[in-house]
């Protein structure tokens, strides 16, 4: 049993970070490379608040608030560049966070972060948290999807020249989507911390990065069923095949080539086109 709510409570925590990502690139179209960086900010500002005293869950708008800054001031540095130059603008935010975090010894070093204080919750009690705020958070990203800030994401998105012609304040709606995106990383972040009871720099590395890509490719950008999907199936398969552990880079890389390469649209995409032929099949007229 406990290995069952350790599982899910990982699942919860996994698509919150997914679908904070599918708001910056499947809503906003906004590459990011490097987002593994904001839920390291959110997991060791609760982490070093959890020592100093500060109750676990007055650490949570902390997190989030820290990270969203920080988001807020990388998406002020990437508004000149698109596509390939955000991809690797981006990408060097993970790096950079990682050699900081590994020459602070404050902030553990290369040892990381032990012992983190408990929430005051029994694991069952924290596995409803997690799965609980990752319901709520679905909730928020399809009513923003659905928003008029949404429609404007999307038109970004699609051809944000076109939106400037229209009067579209473009980089404003860009910020918004990199705070909302990291600020949300951020308390996956600290419930990441939390969870496991140890941070260190090696767990928000570029590949960390590559894994949530990964799981919103999968299942399906801009789909925020197809993201959860993604991310609860893709972070249940190294605890179902111990093996996918040792080569996680290459299975989440070999994902990501072969949906782009395949189905661009992930999973959401081919239960659409199956919906979209069964739909036709059964209008009148149709050839049996």
């Amino acid at each position: 049993m406990a290995y069952e709510i350790s599982l899910l409570t990982a699942m919860g925590i996994s698509v919150i970070f997914a679908l904070s990502l599918n708001l910056i690139t499947g809503f906003c179209g906004q590459i990011s490379l490097g987002h593994a960086a904001f839920l390291g900010i959110g997991a060791y500002t609760s982490a070093m608040l959890c020592k100093a005293g500060l109750p676990f869950f007055a650490t949570l708008p902390v997190a989030m608030l820290l990270a969203g800054i920080v988001g807020i001031v990388v998406g002020l540095a990437s508004l000149r560049v698109r596509d390939d130059f955000l991809a690797i603008t981006t990408m060097g935010v993970v790096f950079l966070f990682v050699g900081i975090v590994r020459q602070q010894e404050w902030l553990g070093g290369e040892m990381g972060i032990s012992g983190i204080p408990g929430s005051g919750l029994d694991r069952l009690g924290f596995m409803w948290l997690a799965l609980g705020l990752a319901a709520l958070v679905a909730v928020f990203c399809i009513y923003i999807q659905k928003s008029w800030m949404g429609r404007v994401f999307n038109g970004v998105a699609e051809d944000e020249d076109t939106m400037r012609v229209l009067g579209v304040d473009v980089p404003r709606y860009k910020l918004a989507a990199f705070a909302m995106g990291t600020a949300l990383a951020g308390l996956a972040g600290a419930l990441y911390g939390q969870h496991f009871k140890y941070i260190g720099p090696e767990s928000f590395g570029f590949i960390e990065s590559i894994t949530v890509l990964s799981m919103v490719v999968f299942g399906g950008i801009g789909s925020v069923p197809g993201v959860i999907f993604g991310a609860a199936l893709l972070s249940a398969l190294p605890a179902w095949f111990q093996f996918i552990g040792d080569y996680k880079l290459l299975v989440y890389g070999g994902v990501l080539f072969l949906m782009m390469r395949f189905s661009p649209g992930g999973v959401a995409g081919i239960v659409r086109s199956l919906l979209q032929r069964r739909s036709a099949g059964h209008q009148p007229g149709a050839s049996s």
